[in-house]
């Protein structure tokens, strides 16, 4: 039997290639770093998570926790490898993303069925097998040949990562360890702001200066609205961030007294920051993506109370993402419609977020197997996120088409509405338990 091919090494790329081996079938897995370096990776590692170290929500009645789960009990390397290396996040799936990266990357170069290849494919193969999973910035040679066999242009819109911040650095008698609503353990550091301290923020990130985008001019360039730069969010009015990434309702520093009691002294706005590793040396500024020039950063976010100090081992950056009219080229067994042994997976396919890009991997190796052992490819039923989230890129209006996170608005509703909004997520979770359980492989 030929090796099957899987062309690139992030999170679906990895998982395609994992679950093709698991299959018995040996694959050919290419990933161009570090002999070809991308703009928004640090690292060569295999399935390097470039904008943050979580994975969302983890409860299943969240799109996002629903989604982990079916990969869990679909036996996915990444969710697997996630949950190993999880650092504490309140209801949140977060991880050591450099343990995490490392972890995967000596797991796959070892497996016996795997061959690592570090090199850039700049032709698709015309014959076997073959997983795309080049991602958002896959690299020009190939993005050209792309558009050379199917005759359209890529679509693209813009993403941004958040700054990193030494955890000694923090002023820890400002900032305070607290979870929203005190759901889970208390995982987050927080920075609180009165109302002077935020409106001051608000009119310098408005006034400060950005870098500038490559190939794009700013007036036209498309931002996801899942994950906008923090300026972008100051732009659209005074309220849009205490309504976004700082909003306080459900955090409040126990040191100050009794939350009830204490209405006066109740934040105004709070900057959250996510532990990034297991030790806590390194914190994440959530939701503050951005492609403020660096040293505006520095000045800007040190206005935020408890970051006066803050030393920054990453700052953000910016980069442009393409993508593929999957509802014109894809199936939703993720095989493109005029090849059906070549297939795709990852953000490239137009679904977005971590998670996401690993059930496609999942579901893309999986395919390829079956299509080298002669089986049917497997459509996953549309009342499981990734079913929902397959077939919705691949039926989605063509000339519209964005971006899909994962969300239960794709998935199909009952036929008696459940009024409760916890209540009927949770029993869309049970239902796709069931039909996964239902899944022969």
């Amino acid at each position: 039997m030929k090796n099957i091919t899987v062309i690139g090494g992030g999170l679906a790329g990895t998982e395609a290639a994992w679950q093709i081996a698991q299959a018995g079938i040996s694959v050919d897995f290419y990933e161009m770093r570090p002999v070809v370096k991308s703009p928004a990776h640090h690292s060569e590692e295999l399935a390097e998570l470039v904008c943050s170290n979580s994975f969302g929500a983890d409860a299943t009645d969240r799109a996002a926790g629903l989604l982990h789960e079916e990969l869990r009990r679909l036996n996915s390397i990444i969710i697997t490898t996630a949950d190993k290396h999880r650092v504490p996040a309140g209801g949140a799936l977060a991880v050591d993303r450099g343990v995490f990266s490392e972890e995967l990357t000596q797991t796959l170069a070892n497996h016996p069925l795997i061959s690592l290849k570090r090199e850039e494919i700049k032709v698709i193969p015309s014959d076997g097998i073959v997983v795309l999973a080049t991602g958002p910035l896959t690299s020009a040679p190939l993005a050209q040949e792309l558009q050379n066999l199917t005759g359209m242009d890529y679509l693209n819109f813009f993403d941004a990562a958040s700054p990193i911040i030494v955890g000694e650095s923090i002023d820890k008698d400002i900032a305070f360890l607290a979870s929203r609503y005190d759901k889970g353990e208390a995982a987050y550091l927080n920075c609180p702001m009165d109302k002077e301290q935020y409106l001051n923020f608000w009119q310098e990130l408005r006034q400060a200066q950005q870098a500038e985008l490559k190939d794009f001019e700013r007036e036209n360039a498309k931002f996801f609205e899942a994950c906008l730069p923090i300026e972008e969010l100051a732009q659209r009015g005074e309220e849009t961030m205490r309504y976004g990434p700082l909003k306080p309702i459900g955090l409040f520093d126990a040191r100050l007294g009794d939350f009830k009691e204490n209405k006066d002294k109740r934040p105004y706005a709070v900057v959250q920051l996510r532990q990034e590793d297991k030790a806590g040396q390194l914190w994440n500024m959530v939701g503050f993506q951005t492609n403020l020039r660096w040293g505006e950063q520095q000045r800007v976010f040190r206005l935020i109370p408890g970051l006066e100090n803050a030393e920054f081992v990453r700052m953000g950056v910016m980069h442009q993402n393409t993508f593929l009219n999957a509802p014109q080229l894809l199936k939703n067994t993720l095989q493109f419609k005029y090849r059906d042994t070549l297939l795709a997976a990852g953000q490239i396919i137009g679904t977005e977020g971590y998670t996401a890009a690993a059930a496609g991997g999942w579901l893309a190796g999986t395919n390829a197997a079956r299509i080298a052992h002669n089986k049917s490819p497997l459509t996953l039923p549309n009342v499981t996120m990734m079913g929902a989230l397959f077939e919705f890129i691949s039926t989605a209006d063509a000339k519209h088409f964005q971006p899909m996170p994962p969300n239960f608005g794709i998935i199909p509703s009952f036929p008696d509405k459940i009024r409760n909004k916890r209540e009927r997520y949770q029993a869309y979770a049970q239902r796709s338990f069931g039909a996964i359980s239902e899944i022969s492989m």
